[in-house]
């Protein structure tokens, strides 16, 4: 047993690597609305459409990366993934030297179809590698803290590349990208080589199978679903019109904050970090406290967070403890949210396929297409900005956080209890 781990453990640590290419290359679009607002004079509802591109991806591959990985298994699916990726984040590079936003546009789309099939093969994959159980949670845990370090480490590495308000050209995250690609070509090098088991293909006779129902027939799973679609937007648009709030002249009609690109990509750093100190909070508490606790209790007070982000007036400032910057209340509350939003997806995703039984798999593709929201509600998001100020944006968020709530207080009980979901035996 222990040679069969070592004999994994190079294909294990290329999981990690692409748990961190997700976030990585998920997060980008953050700060790039920061650069493309600059460069190409974009307004907030055009800047976020990096985010749409983005996550637009999973509403068409979605399913079919499902398909895909219970058809030619987690190796080919993985490698097609990497392929793409490399040529999404290309495609992004490509945008600079042209100067090009309908190109990074198009890169952005790329990237995301890869960052939906990596989502499909990572967690299980890195589930098999480590023999299931205990230990296969463990690196599953492991795997969610180097995904939180990938969105810690985005706004910050790019803020720096990009420096002064002047610099800011796509171009200035060259690096970063290149980076990007390094390890995507390193990750398709070693599993091209390495053997790793397969016991999810999905066998003839399995296909030939036909259920009388589906994930959606269960309420619970449906309202689950659209809790998704608007959490990845609550995680995706309050760091990202925070940001583009916080570098935003002071002179622009939005009047924002002025700050430099370092300064905010570090502060949106912090709200990522929180998410990585909420999930490992989450992962410990995980056994004595439910997830229906967990998720009102997070909603509750992501509620509150908003509410106060919002009414609190701009003037009223404080330092923030891990950066000593001073910063606006409100943005103190705005970072804070990264702790409500650490373990949303883990409670949602427990309490919506409680029960699913032989549904759970497809559950999980439908799960994917509905990612996409974290491109609609921050392009939503981007609209209200435009139209009524950065901080009155948060309202959108505020009645997310609200649906969230319902979900947890009522949405989430099973009531189709009389559909049958135990395996067919042919």
């Amino acid at each position: 047993m222990n040679a069969e781990k070592k004999n994994y453990a190079l294909p294990i640590a290329m999981m990690f690597a692409l748990f961190f290419m997700i976030s990585f290359v998920t997060g980008l679009p953050s700060p790039m609305g920061v650069i493309v607002a600059k460069q190409f004079g974009a307004s907030n509802f055009e800047s976020q459409l990096g985010f749409l591109a983005n996550f637009l991806a999973y509403a068409f591959m979605g399913i079919p990366a499902g398909i895909m990985l219970k058809k030619f298994g987690y190796k080919k699916t993985a490698l097609a993934a990497i392929l793409v990726g490399f040529a999404g984040v290309g495609v992004q590079y490509l945008s600079g030297a042209v100067g090009s936003f309908s190109v990074y546009l198009t890169g952005a789309f790329i990237a995301g179809f890869s960052m939906c099939m990596l989502n499909t093969v990572v967690n299980p994959m890195l589930n098999t590698l480590g023999g299931g159980g205990n230990s296969g949670n463990k690196l599953l845990q492991f795997g969610g803290s180097i995904n939180s370090v990938g969105a810690t480490i985005t706004p910050m590495l790019v803020g720096y590349l990009m420096g002064a308000a002047a610099g800011r050209t796509i171009e200035k995250a060259n690096p970063a990208l290149i980076l990007a690609m390094g390890i995507f070509a390193l990750a398709f090098v070693v599993l091209f080589f390495v053997d790793i088991p397969e016991p999810h293909m999905e066998t003839a006779s399995e296909r030939k199978v036909k259920h009388k129902h589906s994930p959606l027939s269960f309420r619970h799973f449906t309202l689950g679903a659209i809790a998704i679609f608007i959490y990845v937007g609550i995680e995706i648009g309050i760091p990202s019109t925070a940001n583009l709030f916080m570098t935003a002249s002071n002179a622009a009609r939005n009047a924002g904050l002025g700050m430099d690109a370092t300064t905010a990509g570090s502060i949106v750093g912090v709200y990522w970090l929180l998410m990585l100190v909420g999930r490992f909070t989450g992962a410990s508490i995980g056994s004595k406290v439910s997830s229906k606790t967990m998720m009102i209790a997070v909603s509750s007070l992501g509620l509150l967070f908003i509410l106060l982000a919002i009414i609190c007036p701009i003037s009223l400032t404080i330092t923030l403890p891990v950066l000593l910057t001073q910063v606006p209340v409100s943005i103190m509350f705005l970072v804070l949210c990264g702790l409500c939003t650490s373990i949303m997806w883990g409670s949602i995703f427990n309490l919506a396929v409680e029960g699913l039984g032989k549904y759970t798999a497809a559950a999980a593709g439908i799960f994917m297409v509905m990612v996409c929201g974290g491109g609609i509600v921050p392009l939503l998001q981007g609209f209200v900005s435009d139209h009524f100020g950065y901080i009155n944006s948060y309202w959108v968020m505020f009645v997310c956080l609200g649906y969230m709530l319902f979900y947890g207080l009522i949405g989430s009980k099973n009531v189709n209890k009389d559909i049958p979901v135990e395996a067919e035996v042919i």
